[in-house]
């Protein structure tokens, strides 16, 4: 094969799931577009039997130290008497948490205890499977919810086609502030909005998100529930939106180094969900959805790849054209050495175009070691959360 070929199509690959899709969506949202939010006037109904019953179900294993205040923030929710439930679904803790939580049995707080530990979404499971009508919200011990946030969230399913709701992020500094968004994280959040108006989202966040209970019937526990839920959506006909006035509080991890094995968790379990359901690839069955999924999540995988492959192939389109190329390879070596100076200086850090390039390398040394390990035969079901 052309060396020089072989650089364009590397460069294409590279650029597709940051930038080329996100053009795509921005395309087919002027033709098939449509906003699932409340008007912005729209106010709650007054009455409490138009608010759809809810059941809040929180996933916990060995919590005994922050399941109190996580139980505490849940009863201080706004929400129509007798239409809000609160279940904690322990996955077989083994401290104190599950006796913590039944000492709330007489302020309506119900426990449900997975007969053994074989991760979150079994647990889940076993709650929903208590569960037999309305609204079920997802959350972690971990996430503060406002006291108006289940009644906004209410509101999205006025909508017949909204099938599921995500919450946004916030990450809060131990000294008790709201971080600020960075680049990145708005890309994020725009993309989220892209994809709310035209398929549906990929993926929800796993920390704070709300389903029909119906939507809920076909739950694999060996699935991560944020993109079961979101797959299981458009199996039965409904979308899964964004949801950016519904926000979920969270602190940073108590050990920062941790942010990584954290990413790869999650990276793994991504790549486990795609591979039992490879159908969901099938445009025939899901249209724009298989696309989304496609582009969003493979491609984004393979990013770390094709760019190992564009350092490699360069410098032999350099022997050959010169030129350009001898540009573009002193271009990859300056990016990186970028990064690499940004590791090992906070100062160089914490300006704003230097935290681009050393996230962005970041994450993809993290998707390119979960790849690895994905390929060697690592998969990840047993949850483990981690110490905020």
């Amino acid at each position: 094969m052309d060396m020089t070929f072989l650089f364009w199509l590397l460069v294409l690959l590279s650029v597709f799931s940051y930038f080329i899709y996100p053009f795509t969506l921005l395309l087919l949202n002027k033709f098939k577009a449509r906003n699932h939010s409340p008007a912005p006037d729209a106010e709650p109904q007054s009455e409490s039997h138009e608010y759809p019953e809810i059941t809040l179900i929180v996933t916990a294993y060995n919590e005994e130290k922050r399941i109190k205040d996580k139980i505490e923030n849940s009863l201080e929710l706004e929400y129509p008497e007798g239409k809000l439930s609160l279940v904690i679904a322990s996955d077989s803790s083994t401290d104190e948490t599950d006796a913590i939580v039944q000492s709330y049995a007489d302020r309506n707080v119900r426990l449900v205890r997975a007969q053994e530990r074989l991760g979150k979404e079994n647990a889940q499971l076993a709650a929903i499977n208590t569960v037999e009508h309305g609204i079920i919200v997802f959350s972690d011990v971990a996430t503060r919810i406002e006291p108006d946030g289940i009644m906004k969230l209410a509101r999205y399913f006025d909508d017949p086609d909204v099938g599921a709701i995500s919450s946004e992020d916030r990450f809060v500094s131990k000294e008790g502030s709201v971080a600020g968004e960075g680049a990145y994280v708005k890309y994020e959040m725009w993309l989220r909005n892209q994809e709310s108006k035209l398929a549906g989202l990929v993926g929800l966040s796993g920390s704070f998100f709300a389903a029909r209970v119906e939507v809920c019937e076909q739950w694999d526990i060996h699935t991560p529930s944020d993109f079961n839920t979101a797959l299981n959506c458009v199996q039965a006909g409904y979308k899964a939106v964004t949801a950016p006035d519904v926000l979920g509080f969270y602190t940073d991890l108590a050990d920062p180094s941790k942010e990584y094995a954290r990413k790869i968790r999650t990276v793994i379990r991504g790549m486990t969900a795609l591979e039992r359901h490879t159908e969901v690839l099938n445009p025939g069955k899901f249209g724009l959805f298989a696309y989304q999924v496609f582009a969003h999540k493979l491609m984004r995988w393979t990013v770390p790849w094709t760019l190992a492959a564009l350092f490699i192939v360069t410098p032999f389109c350099m022997m050959e054209e010169g030129g350009f190329y001898v540009l573009a390879y002193l271009a990859q070596l300056a990016f990186y050495g970028i990064a690499i100076a940004a590791h090992w200086s906070e100062s160089l850090r914490n300006k704003s175009w230097a935290k681009i390039i050393y996230f962005f390398t970041q994450v993809n040394i993290a998707l390119l070691d979960a790849g690895i390990q994905f390929l060697s035969g690592k998969r990840m079901t047993v949850w483990q959360p981690s110490a905020r």
